[in-house]
Protein backbone atom coordinates (compact mmCIF):
# COMPACT_ATOMS: atom_id res chain seq x y z
CA UNK A 1 0.00 0.00 0.00
CA UNK A 2 1.45 3.63 -0.87
CA UNK A 3 2.49 6.31 1.93
CA UNK A 4 3.33 9.21 2.41
CA UNK A 5 6.85 10.63 2.24
CA UNK A 6 8.05 12.93 4.86
CA UNK A 7 8.13 15.88 2.23
CA UNK A 8 4.22 15.24 1.62
CA UNK A 9 3.93 14.74 5.38
CA UNK A 10 5.43 18.20 5.77
CA UNK A 11 3.26 20.39 3.17
CA UNK A 12 -0.46 18.07 4.51
CA UNK A 13 0.42 19.57 7.87
CA UNK A 14 -0.35 22.84 5.95
CA UNK A 15 -3.58 21.86 5.28
CA UNK A 16 -7.21 21.97 6.51
CA UNK A 17 -8.07 19.11 8.70
CA UNK A 18 -10.73 18.01 6.08
CA UNK A 19 -8.44 18.15 3.37
CA UNK A 20 -5.93 16.04 5.56
CA UNK A 21 -8.47 13.68 6.03
CA UNK A 22 -9.18 13.20 2.40
CA UNK A 23 -5.60 12.56 1.38
CA UNK A 24 -5.26 9.93 3.77
CA UNK A 25 -8.14 7.83 2.53
CA UNK A 26 -6.76 8.76 -1.02
CA UNK A 27 -3.32 7.24 -0.35
CA UNK A 28 -4.94 4.07 0.58
CA UNK A 29 -6.32 4.28 -3.19
CA UNK A 30 -3.97 5.82 -5.43
CA UNK A 31 -0.06 6.50 -4.70
CA UNK A 32 0.41 10.22 -4.62
CA UNK A 33 2.40 13.45 -3.54
CA UNK A 34 1.56 16.19 -1.69
CA UNK A 35 3.44 18.98 -3.40
CA UNK A 36 2.28 22.32 -1.49
CA UNK A 37 -0.47 23.11 0.88
CA UNK A 38 -0.03 26.66 2.79
CA UNK A 39 1.82 29.48 0.39
CA UNK A 40 3.60 32.48 1.81
CA UNK A 41 3.56 35.46 0.22
CA UNK A 42 6.54 35.34 -1.88
CA UNK A 43 5.36 31.57 -3.08
CA UNK A 44 1.80 32.92 -4.29
CA UNK A 45 2.96 36.12 -6.14
CA UNK A 46 5.44 33.92 -7.66
CA UNK A 47 2.62 31.27 -8.83
CA UNK A 48 0.20 34.10 -9.85
CA UNK A 49 3.66 36.04 -12.03
CA UNK A 50 4.18 32.29 -13.68
CA UNK A 51 0.70 31.98 -14.68
CA UNK A 52 0.29 28.95 -12.05
CA UNK A 53 -2.59 30.53 -10.18
CA UNK A 54 -5.13 32.87 -11.45
CA UNK A 55 -5.16 34.55 -7.89
CA UNK A 56 -2.24 36.59 -6.05
CA UNK A 57 -1.89 37.09 -2.54
CA UNK A 58 -3.63 36.90 -0.20
CA UNK A 59 -6.66 35.76 -1.85
CA UNK A 60 -5.75 32.15 -3.08
CA UNK A 61 -6.87 29.46 -0.62
CA UNK A 62 -3.36 28.68 -0.34
CA UNK A 63 -2.63 31.40 1.38
CA UNK A 64 -4.95 30.86 4.62
CA UNK A 65 -3.46 28.74 7.64
CA UNK A 66 -4.64 26.31 7.46
CA UNK A 67 -4.66 26.03 3.53
CA UNK A 68 -8.17 25.39 2.11
CA UNK A 69 -6.47 23.55 -0.99
CA UNK A 70 -3.52 21.56 -1.75
CA UNK A 71 -1.78 20.63 -4.74
CA UNK A 72 -0.40 17.22 -5.50
CA UNK A 73 0.96 14.64 -8.47
CA UNK A 74 0.50 11.22 -9.46
CA UNK A 75 3.74 9.25 -8.42
CA UNK A 76 5.39 8.55 -9.50
CA UNK A 77 4.98 11.56 -12.30
CA UNK A 78 6.65 11.54 -15.63
CA UNK A 79 6.28 14.91 -17.26
CA UNK A 80 8.19 13.29 -20.43
CA UNK A 81 5.12 11.66 -21.59
CA UNK A 82 1.89 14.23 -21.36
CA UNK A 83 -0.88 12.24 -22.62
CA UNK A 84 -0.05 9.44 -19.94
CA UNK A 85 0.80 11.86 -17.71
CA UNK A 86 -2.83 14.13 -18.15
CA UNK A 87 -4.47 10.85 -17.35
CA UNK A 88 -2.52 9.99 -14.10
CA UNK A 89 -3.42 13.61 -13.01
CA UNK A 90 -7.32 13.38 -14.53
CA UNK A 91 -7.94 9.79 -12.45
CA UNK A 92 -6.31 11.25 -8.93
CA UNK A 93 -9.02 14.04 -9.59
CA UNK A 94 -11.46 11.29 -9.47
CA UNK A 95 -10.26 9.59 -6.56
CA UNK A 96 -10.26 12.22 -4.56
CA UNK A 97 -13.89 13.52 -5.42
CA UNK A 98 -14.92 9.98 -4.61
CA UNK A 99 -13.13 9.76 -1.60
CA UNK A 100 -14.37 13.63 -0.44
CA UNK A 101 -17.83 12.57 -1.54
CA UNK A 102 -17.84 9.07 1.07
CA UNK A 103 -16.59 11.50 3.72
CA UNK A 104 -18.94 13.81 3.25
CA UNK A 105 -16.76 16.70 2.29
CA UNK A 106 -17.09 19.31 -1.19
CA UNK A 107 -14.47 19.81 -2.58
CA UNK A 108 -13.25 21.80 -6.37
CA UNK A 109 -10.91 20.57 -8.66
CA UNK A 110 -8.45 22.72 -10.72
CA UNK A 111 -9.73 19.94 -14.13
CA UNK A 112 -13.53 21.42 -12.90
CA UNK A 113 -13.73 24.85 -11.25
CA UNK A 114 -17.56 24.75 -12.19
CA UNK A 115 -17.81 21.56 -10.55
CA UNK A 116 -20.18 20.56 -13.48
CA UNK A 117 -18.26 17.13 -14.02
CA UNK A 118 -17.75 18.44 -17.43
CA UNK A 119 -13.68 19.36 -17.97
CA UNK A 120 -14.78 20.59 -21.34
CA UNK A 121 -15.78 23.73 -20.50
CA UNK A 122 -12.93 25.73 -17.95
CA UNK A 123 -11.02 27.35 -21.01
CA UNK A 124 -7.71 27.79 -20.93
CA UNK A 125 -6.95 27.53 -17.44
CA UNK A 126 -6.63 23.88 -15.98
CA UNK A 127 -4.61 23.59 -12.69
CA UNK A 128 -4.34 19.38 -12.59
CA UNK A 129 -2.74 19.57 -9.76
CA UNK A 130 -4.94 21.64 -7.58
CA UNK A 131 -7.94 20.52 -5.03
CA UNK A 132 -9.66 22.54 -2.55
CA UNK A 133 -12.52 22.81 0.10
CA UNK A 134 -15.56 24.57 -1.24
CA UNK A 135 -16.48 27.74 -0.47
CA UNK A 136 -19.36 26.08 1.16
CA UNK A 137 -16.73 24.12 3.92
CA UNK A 138 -15.94 25.64 7.23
Amino acid sequence: MPNFSQASLDQLKTCHQKLQLIANAAIKIFDFKVVEGFRDQADQHAAFLAGNSKLDWPNGNHNQNPSRAMDCYPWPVDFSDHPKNLERFVYMQGVFLAVANSLGIKIRSGIDWNQNQDMRDEGTFRDYPHIELDKSEV
